[in-house]
Parts: structure tokens; C-alpha cells; sequence
């Protein structure tokens, strides 16, 4: 394999399969957390007027670390270790101590001290996950690559939303427990998470061979150059203020998309269990129930991209990748307005279908698209703070949905769903204004097997 000042080169299937592996650990963690975290919170006392305040953590969490580790990831080098696999199994040793700790959480705050612990080691370990796939391959094979990393994340987070209503239903562990303890069903999803996490990223930090810098001598100067605090400082600031075109028309799809999700994983416990499961008691056996359904729908969500992560290169190579990700966020934005009309538990898994191809759409087309725009040699950086377009709408949601659940949707959670939706159908539309430099497509796409035997999916311009 070249390297990559002298020309990245294609890579095979089982590479890309390799270099994404550790997405599996990082979104079974992820999935834990989105599907559980009110739950426990709510089991520990928390009201649903306040219970977006509590989420506060994972956005700012986000907005501090992602940034941070992408500078200091772009900065990085070991001959052994690399770039960015140093961060990959500091992040997964840390989240994996969170991950056991959450659940034996005996108060509210305790609890979310742990999400603030947990969610920062969880970005620690992803951000550069990111980054990965512009440092090693071609521009011609982002969009398989992100999509790759899709696929995991779709793996991760079916497993792990589905685990507590498996091991209840299963392994007959119970889901019930006295009031403001955490059901052992939760508990033992949560250690599950912890060694998952840790093998999953450690498999692609010893399975997957980095490569220096471009320019090595030139990146060591500028490393030199921006040492300190203060110049460190100032080459953030610097690198905000020259923020690519694109990466600023990208920013208001993501702010009106993850304002969305984030609805989603803060308000459907409560909205499942007051509109389908009749409760508003969270130490009610209705109510652990609801929340065990949370998790099955929300594993039907996940599951999509698992198929859609192989389908959008293909949709992106025919009708553009903009156009791609307009057709996925409005299809998610209808589907999780119409969560609203129904009332029947089964019948809730069909607008998850819709969901879940608008998060497949999110988690691989935007940083496709971003990473055409911006410096190779600032690719960390720039992915962190592509972030703060995920975590500032985030950290809005938070601080204002208690308002609108208190005061405008009078304490119906599920109305929050549907402001969600319409925000996601916003998002899809903004998409018209996205300039994408997409490289030039290549004549005769075929999924077939090339001569090398590797799958054709990955040679696809997208």
C-alpha cells in the first residue's frame, strides 16, 4: 500500500472491514445509553419536565472533547501506535468503566455524572474513528468507508437496544426491581457493553496498520510551530474562522437533524409508555415494560443501516448524494411524526423503518461529503468540529423541550416526537443548499467481484 503523501490507494473489503470493526463497541455503547438513559433516569426520580436537562451532559461532553482530541489527534504520531489508535483504546478503557458504573447509580446525580464520564469517553474513542477513513482512503471511496462504519453502528446498536428485552425474555433476569434501583435486565446490558466495546476496539487497533502524516518534516514543523496553550488556542480559533463553504452548509442540516434524534432518544420512553403502555409510574411493571419495547423498536432503527449502508453509495452514485440524504431525512422526519397516531405497541415498528433509514442517511452521506472539502492534513480537526453542529442542537433541545413539554404541549411527551419530525423534514430540505464537490463518477458500476476478488461496492464513485 502507498503512502499517503504519495497517493492513497483503493482498499480491500476486508480493510475497510477491519479499520471500521471498533464502530461496533463505540455505538453498542451509544445504543445503551440512548435507549436506557431515561430510563433510569426516571427510575431514579427524575420528572419528564426536567428530564432534557439531565441530557445536557452528552452534549457538551461532545462539544468539549471532539475538537479537543480531533487537534490533538491531527498532532499525534507513534511509530507503533500510530495517529489516531492511541485515542481509540484510551476512549473504549474509560467508556468501558463507565459502562459498569452507570447502572449501580443509587441517586439522580450520580447517575448523570456517570453520563457525563460515559459520554466523554465515548467520543474520545470516536472522534478519531472519523478521521480514520479520510487519513486512509481515497476520495472515491469515503462514502463506502463511512458506509462501512454505518453497518457496524447498525450491528452495535441492534444488539445492544435489544439486550434488555433478551435477557427478561430469555434468560428470565428480571426488569422489575424497588423503587430507584436500576433492574438487573439493565444492569447486566450494561456490563455486556463494557467488554464489547473493548474488544471491538481493540480488534481494529491491532488489526489495522496506520501510515505518517503527508509531508512528515512539514507536519512536524507545524506541530512545533502551534505548541502551547496559547498558539494551540489560537490555531483552533483560526481553523473555525476558515471553515470550509461546505462544512457551513452541511452545519444546518445536522442542527435541524440531530435537534430531532435527539427528541427521539430523550422523550420516547415516556411517550411509549404514557401513549401505548398507559403509565406515568416508572416503578410500575408497565412502565419497565415500555421501556424494554423502547429498546426492540429502537433495534429496528439500528437495523437499517445495516442494509442501507451497502444501498446508499449506490443511491448516492445515481442521484447525488445531496439528493440522497433530502429523500432519507424527510422519509425519517413523516415517519417520526406519524409515532403520534398510533396507539398500537406492534404497529410502531413501521415508522421506525422510515426513521432508521434517515439515521443510515446521517451517519454516512454528511461526513462523505465533508470530507471532499476539507484539508487532509486537518482532517481530525475539522471532524471535531463538525460536531459541534451535532451537539449545539443537542444542547438547545435539552434546555428548551422542558418548556415546550411543560408549557406548550401540556405535558404530552408524544407531541415532543412530532416537533422532532417536522425539524427532520426541515433538515431534508435544506439539503437544496448544499454544494457538494462529489468526485467525478466512473462508467459501468457493477457489484460484482473485481479481479483481486474484493468486493466492487468499495470501487464505486460516489
Amino acid at each position: 500500500m502507498e503512502l499517503p503523501g504519495s497517493g492513497r490507494v483503493r482498499l480491500g473489503f476486508w480493510q475497510v472491514w477491519n479499520m471500521s470493526f471498533g464502530f461496533l463497541g463505540i455505538q453498542f455503547g451509544f445504543a445503551l445509553q440512548n435507549a436506557n438513559t431515561s430510563r433510569i433516569f426516571q427510575t431514579l426520580g427524575a420528572d419528564t419536565d426536567r428530564i432534557s436537562w439531565y441530557w445536557l451532559a452528552a452534549p457538551i461532553t461532545g462539544l468539549l472533547v471532539q475538537p479537543l482530541i480531533g487537534f490533538l489527534s491531527d498532532r499525534t504520531w507513534h511509530p507503533r501506535w500510530g495517529r489516531r489508535r492511541p485515542y481509540f483504546l484510551a476512549g473504549s478503557l474509560l467508556a468501558a468503566i463507565a459502562l459498569v458504573s452507570m447502572p449501580q447509580a443509587t441517586t439522580l446525580w450520580m447517575a448523570i455524572f456517570f453520563l457525563w464520564i460515559m459520554d466523554g469517553s465515548i467520543n474520545i474513542s470516536m472522534e478519531p474513528f472519523r478521521a480514520f477513513v479520510g487519513d486512509l482512503l481515497p476520495d472515491s471511496q469515503r462514502t463506502s468507508g463511512f458506509a462501512m462504519q454505518t453497518f457496524f453502528i447498525g450491528c452495535g446498536a441492534v444488539v445492544a437496544s435489544l439486550l434488555p428485552y433478551l435477557l427478561n425474555q430469555l434468560l428470565h433476569i428480571s426488569n422489575t426491581a424497588a423503587p430507584g434501583v436500576v433492574p438487573l435486565s439493565v444492569k447486566y446490558s450494561f456490563y455486556a457493553g463494557a467488554l464489547v466495546f473493548l474488544v471491538a476496539v481493540f480488534w481494529t487497533v491491532t488489526s489495522t496498520r496506520e501510515f505518517p502524516p503527508e509531508n512528515l518534516p512539514q507536519w512536524k514543523q507545524e506541530k512545533r510551530r502551534t505548541a502551547g496553550v496559547r498558539k494551540g488556542a489560537g490555531a483552533i480559533i483560526l481553523g473555525i474562522r476558515k471553515m470550509p463553504a461546505t462544512m457551513i452548509q452541511l452545519a444546518l442540516v445536522q442542527f435541524f437533524s440531530w435537534i430531532a434524534f435527539f427528541c427521539l432518544w430523550i422523550y420516547m420512553t415516556p411517550a411509549v409508555s404514557e401513549q401505548v403502555f398507559h403509565t406515568h409510574n416508572p416503578a410500575s411493571k408497565a412502565y419497565q415494560d415500555a421501556g424494554d419495547w423502547v429498546g426492540v423498536l429502537f433495534s429496528v432503527y439500528n437495523a437499517i443501516p445495516i442494509a442501507a449502508a451497502f444501498l446508499l453509495p449506490l443511491a448516492a452514485r445515481y442521484i447525488r448524494r445531496i439528493y440522497t440524504h433530502m429523500i432519507c431525512l424527510v422519509a425519517g422526519g413523516l415517519s417520526l411524526a406519524s409515532l403520534s397516531l398510533i396507539h398500537n405497541q406492534y404497529l410502531l415498528f413501521v415508522p421506525m423503518i422510515g426513521i432508521g433509514i434517515a439515521w443510515a442517511s446521517t451517519l454516512t452521506i454528511p461526513y462523505a461529503i465533508l470530507s471532499g472539502a476539507i484539508p487532509a492534513e486537518q482532517m481530525g480537526f475539522y471532524m471535531g468540529v463538525f460536531n459541534f453542529f451535532i451537539v449545539i442542537p443537542q444542547v438547545v433541545a435539552s434546555l428548551g423541550m422542558g418548556f415546550l413539554v411543560r408549557s406548550v404541549f401540556h405535558h404530552v411527551t408524544m407531541d415532543a416526537l412530532v416537533f422532532g419530525g417536522i425539524s427532520m423534514v426541515i433538515a431534508g430540505l435544506l439539503n437544496f443548499w448544499v454544494r457538494d464537490r462529489a468526485p467525478q463518477p466512473r462508467a459501468n458500476p457493477s457489484l460484482s467481484l473485481n479481479p483481486a476478488g474484493e468486493t466492487a461496492l468499495l470501487y464505486l464513485s460516489e
